[in-house]
């Protein structure tokens, strides 16, 4: 089996060596760049199964780096890095596409949970399933291509949206936790909290004009969150 290849975006240059050595000790096929133009660059050309990318970087900024990446439809998992630990901060990464966010200094045991758990994730979505689509209401989900169509025309979605809304989807008229959607679709222990899943449910009822009288994301007073397929 091919190592996993991971990305490195970071220009504190101690850090830069431990996480290489670290992860090459685990098997990964590690390439760093210490700046924001050729971590972009780097990051564009497709080849990498996880980017590991810090915000505050010279040149270019991860906030800069994660758009480019979901512009161009790359749908890597993106494990940001960063000494800035604000709510705000940590929403802001999520909301332009990051799927995972961890406050420096972090032990590498945890750095490494989150790795292996991203890549299962994504090991899990790009399986081949053949043709598989699901329809509700005015849109169609096309699961083999990762795609959400409102009559016949693309929704964009970053790739946590997309997630949270396969895994809803796959489980119409079940009623699920806050605990239990960050279990199964964050999958894994996170620095996120339940405030998280709030806030991509509350994204992705704006992407499916649901602003008002929710249709098909149902909450579930003291609880959680239900899909109606209906």
């Amino acid at each position: 089996m091919n190592p996993k290849k991971i990305l490195v975006i970071e220009d504190e240059e101690g850090l830069v060596l431990s996480l290489e050595d670290r992860l090459k000790t685990e098997g990964f096929e590690i390439t760093s760049c210490s700046d924001g133009n050729s971590g972009e660059t780097e990051a564009l050309s497709g080849k990498y199964d996880l980017i590991l990318l810090d915000i505050m970087l010279p040149e270019k900024d991860g906030y800069q780096i994660c758009e480019s990446i979901r512009k161009a439809e790359l749908l890597v998992p993106i494990l940001m890095l960063t000494a800035r630990s604000t709510n705000l901060d940590q929403v802001l990464g999520l909301r332009i596409g990051a799927d995972d966010y961890l406050p420096k200094p972090f032990d590498m045991q945890v750095l490494l949970a989150h790795v292996n758990a991203l890549l299962r994730r994504a090991s899990y979505n790009n399986k081949e399933h053949g043709v598989n689509i699901i329809s509700f209401g005015h849109f169609t989900l096309d699961i083999s291509k990762h795609i959400l169509k409102k009559k016949n025309k693309a929704v964009p979605l970053n790739a946590q949206e997309y997630r949270l809304l396969e895994f809803l989807v796959k489980n119409p008229d079940r009623i699920f936790s806050r605990d239990e959607l960050l279990d199964s679709v964050w999958d894994y222990d996170s620095v996120l909290t339940t405030r998280t899943v709030d806030v991509h449910i509350a994204w992705l009822r704006q992407k499916l004009e649901e602003k008002e009288i929710p249709r098909h994301i149902k909450t579930i007073r003291g609880y959680g969150y239900k899909f109606n397929l209906k």
